[in-house]
This record gives C-alpha cells, sequence and structure tokens, in this order.
C-alpha cells in the first residue's frame, strides 16, 4: 500500500442491455470508512456489495458515492395506464351516443395525453437479468474505485513530499535549539551573578552560586526534550516511508511533537531559544493539518 491521500476523485462509465450509466467517486478526510451510495429507484441493492468494493480499496475517508442511469430511447419501457384509457373509452362512448357521431378509433384514443406512459426508472426485471445488471454495475463501480485508488495515491505522494520537507525542517530547528540550549548554563550563570550583585554587592560565594547556577539548569536542562524530538523526527519519516495507512499514527506523532516543543518553550530561559521553539511549533501544527488528510 503506497502513502495515500483521503481526498480525490474519479468516475466510469458502462453499459449494459442497452442501459447505460455512470458512476462518480468522490472522497475527502474522515476518521473512518463512510460511503454515502446514492442511486436510482429499483437499484438500492447494490449498496452492500458497494460498501464491501470500497472496503476492499480503502481503509479510511468519507465517500459520496452517486450512480446516474439512462436507458437508450429505444428501450425505455411504455405502458398504458388503464384507468385513463378506460375513462376515455366511457367518455367516447357517450359522446357517439350523444352526437351520434362514429365511434373514436383507438389510435386517437391511445394518443390522448396520460394514456400512454413511457417508464422513466428501472425496467422491470426477472432475478437472473437483475443480476447480470447489477454484476455489470459493480465491475463498473470496481473501476472507478480503482481510479480514485490511483488519484489518491498521486495527492499523497505529493503530500509525502510536502511533510518530508516539514519534517526536515523540524530537525533543523531541533539541532538550532541544541545548540543553543548547550549554552544556556553558562548564560543563567552570568545572569544570575548579574543579578545578585546589584541585589547583595557580591556577598555571595561562589559555591553559592554555583548551587544557584546547577538548579536552575537542571530547571531549564531540555536534552530530554531534544532526544525525543530527534525520535519523533525519525519516527515520523518511517511512517512516511511504509506508507501502509498511516494516518492516525502521524495524527497521534504530531501531538507528540507538539508536546515537546511546548515542553521546550516553557523550560526557555533564552529569547533565541524561545523564538525557534515557537518556530518549530508553527511547523508542527503544519505538519498536523497535513497528517489528518493521510489515509
Amino acid at each position: 500500500m503506497t502513502f495515500a491521500s483521503m481526498t480525490g476523485f474519479a468516475e466510469c462509465a458502462g453499459s449494459h442491455e442497452g442501459l447505460h450509466w455512470r458512476w462518480e467517486a468522490k472522497s475527502v478526510n474522515g476518521r473512518s470508512l463512510d460511503l454515502r451510495l446514492r442511486t436510482p429507484p429499483g437499484y438500492d441493492g447494490l449498496e452492500p456489495p458497494a460498501r464491501r468494493l470500497a472496503g476492499e480499496r480503502f481503509q479510511r475517508g468519507s465517500f459520496q458515492i452517486s450512480l446516474t442511469v439512462e436507458p437508450q430511447e429505444a428501450v425505455r419501457g411504455l405502458s398504458i395506464d388503464a384507468a385513463a384509457l378506460a375513462s376515455a373509452v366511457k367518455i367516447a362512448r357517450e359522446i357517439a351516443a350523444e352526437t351520434g357521431l362514429a365511434p373514436a378509433r383507438v389510435d386517437g384514443l391511445m394518443a390522448l395525453k396520460g394514456v400512454i406512459v413511457q417508464e422513466e426508472g428501472a425496467p422491470a426485471l426477472d432475478a437472473v437479468a437483475r443480476a447480470h445488471r447489477d454484476a455489470a454495475l459493480l465491475e463498473s463501480l470496481g473501476n472507478a474505485f480503482d481510479r480514485l485508488v490511483k488519484e489518491r495515491a498521486r495527492e499523497g505522494a505529493k503530500l509525502a513530499a510536502l511533510m518530508t520537507a516539514q519534517i526536515d525542517e523540524i530537525e533543523k530547528l531541533v539541532t538550532d535549539a541544541g545548540a543553543l540550549a548547550a549554552v544556556q548554563p553558562q548564560a543563567l550563570r552570568a545572569r544570575l551573578l548579574e543579578q545578585l550583585k546589584d541585589l547583595m554587592a557580591g556577598s555571595v560565594s561562589e559555591e553559592r552560586l554555583a548551587q544557584e547556577v546547577a538548579l536552575l539548569a537542571v530547571k531549564a536542562d531540555v536534552r530530554e526534550e531534544l532526544d525525543r524530538l530527534t525520535a519523533h523526527v525519525q519516527d515520523a519519516r518511517a511512517l512516511i516511508a511504509s506508507g501502509k495507512s498511516v494516518g492516525r499514527k502521524l495524527d497521534f506523532l504530531s501531538q507528540e511533537f507538539n508536546r515537546e516543543a511546548n515542553t521546550l518553550c516553557s523550560k526557555s530561559s533564552d529569547i533565541a531559544l524561545t523564538r525557534t521553539g515557537l518556530a518549530m511549533k508553527a511547523v508542527i501544527d503544519q505538519f498536523r493539518e497535513q497528517s489528518q488528510n493521510v489515509e
């Protein structure tokens, strides 16, 4: 299975015994496999096998499937409205009796509006004919689904390239954050020393100062967060490469990315590190948006 988007559109036309149709299949992102099928009257039996065909090809997505049927003019059904014909005959006889005119001819009666009815719905079929018709319709639907699979894969390839670029940017920002975090203890010591000099006129011992700096350094240590972010980068690349219905996993991983970036920003005591963390959060948000389109 390739890396696939949940967005796509496909259609397929077919015919059988003078009956012509067109399937249209559209999908967008969804939390599960949700299929909505629209068919003309008389084709309701197609829904269960249509759902099976979709389940064989797709894992997630919200699908709208529609069937349009158009029989040939030569095979459109014609029927006689018996009630309308009986009324016309009765009226014709009454007029002939009252006026003495010749009775109305059959062709004239049949030409009256409403006597001959053209059937626009599905023609009446026996069980065997209906089974053959439905088999042809479902084969055509399967072809439409296969085209939709290819379309979602093409969109998925674009999505994979975009998300890989975002992962590259996150990795770069993690590296930048690591370089900035490495100098935090020295920066903390200098800042604390400056503050203590102003407050206590240098009456604090070096040992006491070292203890305070060590305490602050422990609280501001972001090495664990950076290590987890690095591991998440590797996991994200592996998921994109596997392409095996990884949308949910990528969405969850983006939440883990965001959690570590939040902690990084909260521990930061340096404006440059904070800005790097915020830039990372912006890219992670973009990554999460895209992950929600992955099957």
